[in-house]
């Protein structure tokens, strides 16, 4: 007493094609799941110490130095003082706040 209906050949193998086709999607779709949490774990727990933790430090300036601008990029902090009516820039080490170079800008 069932009311299933014997379904013919072609209509089975159509089904079998969806259920494949349906399994298929399902495995890509976890593998690709599991590749973005992967990413994700190797982030947070690789990169996550390479940031250099904040702390108070201070930069000593040459005496009557006027601070114009700053900028920070590449590991290094640029400033750019005015000093004796003669703009230069300082660069230091981010990390350390260590003196790496001045540029002095002269007139010819």
């Amino acid at each position: 007493m069932s009311d299933e209906k014997v379904l013919d050949p072609e209509a089975e193998r159509a089904i079998l094609k969806v259920r494949r086709l349906m399994l298929i999607a399902s495995v890509t779709t976890f593998v690709a799941i599991g590749a973005v949490m992967v990413v994700i774990g190797y982030r947070v727990f690789h990169l996550g110490g390479s940031a250099a933790p904040a702390a108070d430090m201070a930069v000593a300036l040459p005496a009557g130095a006027r601070v114009l601008s700053t900028s920070i990029g590449e590991g290094r902090l640029a400033v750019t003082v005015e000093l004796g009516g003669k703009n230069e820039v300082l660069l230091y080490d981010l990390a350390t706040l260590k003196p790496l170079g001045r540029i002095q800008f002269a007139p010819q």
